[in-house]
Parts: C-alpha cells; structure tokens; sequence
C-alpha cells in the first residue's frame, strides 16, 4: 500500500513540519516565498486539485494546519482506538469529546488528555458543532470509510446546473477509482461475529418492511478479512476510527496525496495555519501563514505568495478564510452570496435498544457497511447507517447515523472584532431531520416492540442533532462561486472542497466532494492554467 514517505521519497519531494523546531521557541519573521499554486487543506478538493495540477507541470504547495500522522506513540502504533484514547485522538482540548457522551448516563466514554494537535477537533457554534479532520488527509482520517454516490435524482435537485451525465459517466467513477473503493464480500459479512450488530439491525428493518443496502467503503475489506483471521494485526477490528485507523483504511495519505507527492511537483507543509489573505497590485496572492508546534506554540509567521490559490480548507475553514478577506477589506469584492446555503447533510443520531434474544455482539467493526435505506420514501426520505458500537462487551444498542433530507440552511458570519467566525443556525432548523429519523425507527420500533436509547447523548435525548459529521456550504457552486468554483469577482482563487455544496447531498459526501473537485480542476486546467504556467515556470 503506497505511503505519503514513499511517494516522497519517490519524487524527490518534501512534507515539512514545524515540530522540527525547539518547542516553545520565540515567534520570529520569515521572509517572504513565492510558489506557482498553493492549495490550502489536505481534504478530498484539495487533494484533487494538488495532484491534477501537478500532473499539469505545476509546482504546488499544499498547506495543512494538523500534523502528518506517521510516527507511532508509546503503544507502537500512529493512532490511539476509540476505546482508549489519549492526546493524539483531540485537537487542543483536555477531554475528548466523542459523539457519545455517556452509557446508562455514566460518564464512561471520554477521558482527560493533554493538548495536543491531535487528529479529531469539534468546533462549537452557539446551537450547532461540527466534527473534522486534522492532519494530512483532512477527514479521510477520521471518517468511516462510507464512500456512497448520491442518487442521481438527488443530485440533479442539489446541483441542477452541473451537468449529471458527466458527472455519474465519468467523474463519479474517476474518484470511486481512485479512493479505491469495494464492497464488503457477502459472505463475509454474513458469517463475521463483527458484523452481527448490522444483521440485528436488517432483521429488525425488515420486520418493518423496510429494506437495506450495502454501503461502499474506502477500507480494504480484503485487509479486514486477514484481520479477522488473525494474519494481521487488528485495526477495524479493534475500535480504530474515529481517532484514526492503523490498518486497511486507503485515507487520502493512502491515495490521491500519494499520488500527488510522486510526481515531485507538490510539497505538504504541516502544522500551518493560512491566518489571511491578501491580493497584490499584480493579480497575485500572500497568504499569511502561522506555523505551530504540536503542542501550540507559534514558532514562526510567514508571508507565502502565488499566482493561483486554490481553497481547500472544507465548508468551515475555507468560508472562514473568505469571509475574513471580504469583512477586513482584503478582498472586498466578494460576492455577498458568501456565507450561505449551509447545512448539516441531515444529520441525526439515535438509537435503539434491542431485547435480551438480539444481542448485537461484543465484537464489533468500527467500519458500517449496512444502510437501512428508505430514500424511495415520499415524505421523509432517509439513509441510515448501522453505526458500531464497539464497548468491548454486549451492549444490546444499535446505533444509528440517520442522513435526511433536510432543506434548511444556516449562514456563517464574521465578527472582525472578535476575529471570529459565527453560525447562523438554531437547534428549531433541525426540526425536519429529527422528525424524518423518529418517523423511520418509530415505524421499527413499532414492528420490534423496542425503545430507543435515552443513555447515549449525555441527557435524556434519544435522538442527538447538536453535531453533524457533514458540513458543507458557504461557498456554494452558482453563487459565490461560477459553476467550476471559480470565486466570483477575482482571477486565479478557486474553491474546492464540500463548502461548494448547498447543505446536502443524501448520503456521505465526500466521493460527491471529491468528482465534483475532478470536473472542476478539469475545466480550470484546461482555460485558466496554460497562461499561468507560461508566466510562472522558467
């Protein structure tokens, strides 16, 4: 399986870390760098466009504010499991912060770290907080693998103006290609003790008249098979997610950024955070950048230049980074549309508790594979994910991410006082999804004689809409942004990432994120870049 190292060491190319540096060392000023192309995040549009500029003959740096995740803490391994975790598993706080808060109310889940850039952050709004990624790779490193291509018929209502054809002939199978996405083996899955909480949860649907589907994943399921055999160590199989995966996942570092180092045209800088951006009299841009240690001190700020900037930060950063420029005058003629059409993807948690006869088993994958899929559903359309529950011990839960067709929409702020940026949201605007998930599995409850689960969330909730796992929006695609997310009113900066989406696409978003970010680069590649390359390569 390639490496980021080895494709580094492949292309005579480089991924830099500040951690290199004397912790605690005095901020200093660094002159300033000029580069062709800067792509800002390592997440899937970033990674997209890194590699497909580089096959241009396009020199870009990509800059990442986490760390690159290759060397392995006091236990051998690069990442921490779910079920113990430690500093590596929570970016700068002192307490993890799962998405399940409790167990019979107990406060058994999260525990206190150190701070530390580790690889999981949850960033608060005042009603909503939002999971994501750090490090090289973005949220392919703490994601579940679930790499689903949303029904065309979806799509076209999310995106009318792209055109589908292309988008599900040639695009769609292009990033399914190159995430290397399979399927679990039937017989696998049938026969595995780790699956047994998934084919609860069929049984149960089913009583309901409710069907289910396979759901692709980006986790070498061939790799899990060995695993379970006992021929490799244990990583799916051993509660390794949210926190990172040690064994079969192909994450991004796996991938497309592989891909992209081999060819000796891209360089990674970790540990750096694009503060601003300005544009310069000659059309091109700075960012100014602050680079960090793994334990959050500054070491240094930069000022890094370029002819193209291409935006890869996700919905949060890269809106963030946007509406900064636009509110302190840096790039003031960003389009007021900037901001807008933000959303949650749906996202509803919950759970159900099943009777003593349907134990869900006390090994688990941490990898789903199963959806109860009633999407053909009129009037509350839903995608619900088998969620693992991997305790170690029989839990009788099955746990559900529930993906519903929610149609409404945030917006996010910029308060240059504070230098902070806002959600315009409100636990009511999750009153579509709530309603959608409760309609699905009272309907399963009702055919089970079962309950929910009212232990989980750290309350009394059974069903937890205060986090999503799936943000996208701020930038969308038509709107602050041509329909190949070049952003509206300045040459050279683009948008590539889920911020392109309008706040929902049905399923997991991010093979969506990632052949969109294909066409896009296609097109920008093809009209925007032979005039750069002319004035930027000797």
């Amino acid at each position: 399986m390639a490496t980021l190292s080895a494709a580094a060491a492949a292309g005579a190319t480089t991924v830099t870390a500040a951690h290199a540096a004397v912790r605690g060392q005095a901020p200093r000023d660094g002159s300033r760098s000029f580069v062709p192309a800067i792509v800002v995040g390592t997440g899937y549009g970033a990674a997209v466009s890194a590699l497909r500029l580089a096959e241009a003959g396009v020199s870009t740096l990509m800059l990442e504010m986490g760390q690159l995740w290759n060397q392995a803490g006091p236990d051998g391994k690069v990442f921490c499991k779910m079920t113990n975790p430690d500093r590596r598993s929570t970016w700068f706080r002192t307490r993890t912060e799962a998405p399940l808060g409790s167990f019979l109310w107990l406060d058994v889940v999260n525990r206190d770290i150190e701070s530390y850039a580790g690889v999981l952050d949850k960033v608060r709004f005042r009603e909503m907080s939002v999971y994501v990624g750090r490090g090289v790779g973005g949220g392919s490193l703490v994601n579940g693998g679930m790499a689903v291509t949303p029904l065309r018929s979806y799509f076209e209502e999310v995106l009318p103006r792209v055109d589908a054809g292309q988008m599900y002939d040639r695009y769609f199978p292009r990033a399914n290609a190159m995430l290397k996405v399979n399927s679990i083996p039937a017989d696998f899955f049938e026969s595995t003790d780790y699956y047994q909480f998934a084919r609860v949860s069929r049984t149960a649907a089913g009583r309901a008249g409710i069907g289910t589907s396979f759901v692709p994943n980006v986790y070498d399921f061939g790799h899990m098979q060995r695993e379970a055999a006992g021929t490799v160590p244990k990583s799916a199989l051993d509660s390794e997610v949210i926190y990172g995966n040690n064994g079969g996942k192909n994450s991004l570092d796996k991938t497309y950024l592989a891909a992209a180092l081999g060819t000796g045209k891209v360089t990674i800088q970790t540990l750096s955070r694009v503060t601003s951006i300005r544009r310069e009299s000659d059309g091109s841009y700075v960012l100014s950048v602050e680079r960090s240690d793994p334990f959050g001190a500054v070491l240094e700020r930069t000022e890094i230049g370029c002819r193209s900037l291409f935006l890869g930060a996700g919905s949060l950063g890269t809106t963030e980074l946007l509406l900064r420029a636009r509110e302190t005058g840096a790039l003031p003629d960003l389009s007021a549309r900037l901001g807008t059409g933000w959303g949650t993807n749906g996202n509803i948690m919950t759970a159900r508790a099943n009777h003593l006869w349907d134990p869900t088993g006390s090994r688990q994958s941490s990898i789903p594979t199963l959806a109860i899929d009633d999407r053909a559903n009129p009037t509350h359309p839903v995608y619900a994910e088998i969620a693992p529950m991997p305790a170690g011990l029989e839990t009788w839960v099955s746990l559900y991410l529930a993906i519903t067709k929610n149609p409404e929409r945030g917006s996010f702020t910029y308060d240059k006082a504070t230098d902070r940026l806002g959600l315009d949201w409100t636990r009511d605007q999750n009153t579509p999804a709530v309603d959608a998930a409760r309609s699905l599995f009272d309907r399963i409850n009702r055919a089970n004689t079962t309950i929910y689960r009212y232990d989980l969330f750290g309350d009394t909730r059974n069903f937890a809409d205060d986090f999503c796992y799936h943000p996208l929006g701020g930038c969308v695609l038509g709107e602050a942004t041509d329909l190949y997310g070049r952003v509206s009113g300045y040459r050279n900066l683009y948008v590539t990432d889920g911020s392109l989406v309008p706040g929902s696409v049905g399923v997991n978003p991010f093979v969506t994120i990632t052949a969109l970010a294909e066409r896009n680069i296609e097109r920008v590649i093809a009209e925007d870049l032979p005039d750069e390359v002319r004035r930027t390569t000797p």
